[in-house]
């Protein structure tokens, strides 16, 4: 009977510490998508305020195809962004920063720091988040629950 009481007892606190770990890695994936999504909230500013201060420089350059750029990134749904996000980042690349003001080109690149700065802030959290959700123990226990994978974005950098 004794013996009994020893093997139920030590079965039940494997099982409680299984639990816990268990509930520690969910809590850890959690937080990971937290961070996802505030990566993409400071990405998607960041690319809000380049697409703003570019489309104050295609006022100052008289540039029509680069204000169409800058509206169209704005606007472009997420499975498009990339694409249109990379267009305006190498059309902006060949404009020449000495036409506009000082402080209008000074916001310009500072636009792209921040954009390339909320990018790799985003791409690490999407990293961190899928190493995680790749684990065993993540994919047998359905630990990431019905949060979708996040994915990474990739555009074109600027020369810095």
């Amino acid at each position: 009977m004794t013996t009994w009481v020893w093997i139920g007892g030590l079965l039940a606190a494997i099982v409680v510490l299984g639990g816990l770990f268990l509930l520690a890695t969910a809590n850890r994936l959690d937080r990971l998508h937290v961070r996802t999504d505030a990566g993409w909230a400071a990405l998607d500013a960041a690319l809000a305020r380049r697409a703003v201060v570019a489309r104050a420089a295609a006022v100052i350059l008289a540039d029509e195809a680069l204000r169409a750029l800058a509206e169209r990134a704005e606007h472009a749904e997420r499975p498009d962004r990339e694409a249109e996000e990379s267009e305006l980042t190498l059309r902006l690349a060949q404009i020449d920063r000495t036409a506009l003001p000082r402080p209008l080109a000074e916001e310009l690149n500072d636009a792209e720091h921040r954009v390339v700065i909320a990018r790799r802030v985003h791409n690490d959290a999407v990293r961190d988040t899928l190493h995680l959700r790749r684990r065993r123990k993540v994919r047998y226990f359905g630990l990431a629950g019905t949060a979708r994978l996040p994915e990474y974005f990739e555009i074109a950098e600027p020369d810095l």
